[in-house]
């Protein structure tokens, strides 16, 4: 019995084995919906072009989206004998419309169809997953707007360095964010070039319009070269790359939350939506989604990792090892899908602390950066020269287990004697933050500018998606 997929060149079907390595439908049927669009807009140039006539063109149209319904209601059977979603959805169409079927295939090959398939489903994908970046940068900002005012510690090494804001520290991974869907949008440019009509590899000797079929699939242009077009997968590595560091932003965040949450910080509260308990303790209250978030984010870096050498000794131009694609990329950006979902949620949900942020935001001399730029601004110190004084005066106060607004005007004179009591204005955590007025600072006035900004570009793109 010849195999049924090959017809003559094979006499027998293939070992179970065989079957089992070879067999890709399990996974690659995610692209059911990419396939049926690209069949689609290549029967309708088929038949635009004269190669098909009206009644085939009319026959695949009617028996395709026979085929799509059959999917979307779940009564479709997938045969893991046909291999893959392209010879699944063909041989279904056979059996809809008989011979036709068959000439659907014209002047293509599985290599530009799955190259196609896979280019719109990350499209497809890319542009939701910004449409979520959007919302966490919207969740973050309208928290931002909210406690622009709100003094908290900020760290370098982890240790208390110098106040800051809440709101400011959260518009940081706004701007992070916004690089994350710069990067994704570079990608989608490149991405957006169509390859159906690469046929095989060399391109076809019928007369196809490679341009129309382009545009029926929103791409902006057809791919220049046919061999590049079958071999290429740069536009999986680059969304996946891009989601590599969007998934490194949300970790970063989500270890925050982590911290946060420890009774030890105690900066944030976050409710039983975001959290589990404890088999064992009943007061635990542990952040989760937080730690999943940290988590996952491993295995978008491995998707990445696992992708890059997969390619990397591929000569052109289509191998089976590019079958290996899909599960990774898919895999990736749905996981980062989620990941951002949560976040979203975890953003809207968190309530801070306010008392505790901004005692700790006092803690461990915070304010000496102050005191020196005092030393510099109102008695013209070289700025070393007021490292050096603030830097006694630290360990003054910290042998007597003080802070730095506790000293006596005296002890700080027995070191500086310029020092007046203006200084001690510029000691509190409050005036500290204030004081940051540079473009991008920490004041909260800067920081509510900032976020009306961001909520005045992140509502002109809700509209404009509306609207589109």
């Amino acid at each position: 019995m010849s195999n049924r997929m090959w017809g003559g060149r094979f006499a027998t079907g293939p070992d179970a084995i065989m079957e089992e390595i070879n067999a890709s439908i399990g996974f690659d049927q995610k692209l059911w919906r990419q396939d049926i669009q690209g069949s689609l807009a290549h029967a309708a140039m088929l038949g635009k072009t004269g190669i098909l006539t009206a009644d085939d063109v009319a026959a695949i149209t009617g028996g395709l989206k026979a085929i799509e319904a059959e999917i979307e209601s779940g009564s479709f059977t997938f045969s893991r004998a046909l291999e893959d979603i392209h010879m699944n959805i063909e041989s279904r169409l056979r059996e809809l419309i008989g011979p036709a079927a068959g000439r659907l295939h014209t002047a293509r090959s599985r290599n530009d169809q799955v190259a196609t398939d896979m280019r719109l489903w990350v499209r497809d994908t890319v542009d939701q997953i910004d449409q979520q970046i959007a919302d966490v940068q919207l969740a973050l900002t309208e928290k931002a707007a909210i406690f622009a005012g709100a003094v908290m510690p900020g760290f370098t090494h982890l240790q208390s360095a110098q106040p800051v804001t809440f709101g400011h520290h959260l518009l940081a991974y706004v701007e992070m964010l916004a690089r994350d869907r710069s990067r994704l949008a570079d990608a989608r440019r490149r991405m957006n070039e169509c390859p159906l009509g690469a046929a095989a590899l060399a391109g076809t000797s019928f007369p196809i319009d490679r341009h129309a079929t382009a545009k029926a699939l929103g791409f902006d242009r057809p791919t220049a070269n046919s061999l590049d077009s079958v071999s290429d997968r740069d536009f999986a590595l680059e969304a996946v790359a891009a989601a590599s560091i969007c998934a490194m932003h949300l970790s970063r965040f989500a270890e925050e939350i982590v911290l946060w949450t420890t009774p030890q910080f105690g900066f944030i509260r976050l409710s039983d939506s975001f959290t589990t308990g404890s088999s064992i303790m009943p007061q635990k209250r542990n952040p989760d989604a937080a730690e999943l978030v940290r988590g996952k984010a491993g295995r978008v870096f491995g998707a990445l990792q696992a992708l890059l050498t997969m390619m990397k000794g591929l000569p052109l131009t289509y191998s089976k090892d590019m079958q290996e694609d899909k599960e990774g990329v898919f895999d990736a950006l749905q996981t980062l899908s989620l990941c951002l979902a949560a976040i979203a949620g975890m953003v809207r949900d968190m309530q801070p602390d306010l008392k505790t942020m901004k005692k700790a935001a006092g803690l461990g001399y915070a304010t000496a950066t102050d005191l020196a730029d005092w030393l510099v601004r109102v008695l013209k110190m070289p700025f070393r020269d007021a490292h050096h004084v603030t830097g006694r005066l630290v360990g003054m106060a910290s042998e007597r287990g003080i802070g730095l607004e506790k000293l006596g005007l005296a002890e700080m004179q027995a070191v500086e004697p310029r020092i007046t009591a203006e200084v001690l204005e510029v000691l509190g955590v409050e005036r500290s933050v204030r004081s940051r007025v540079s473009h991008g600072g920490t004041a909260p006035r800067q920081v509510r500018a900032q976020a009306s900004r961001w909520l005045r570009q992140l509502g002109r793109e809700a509209r404009k998606q509306v609207s589109a």
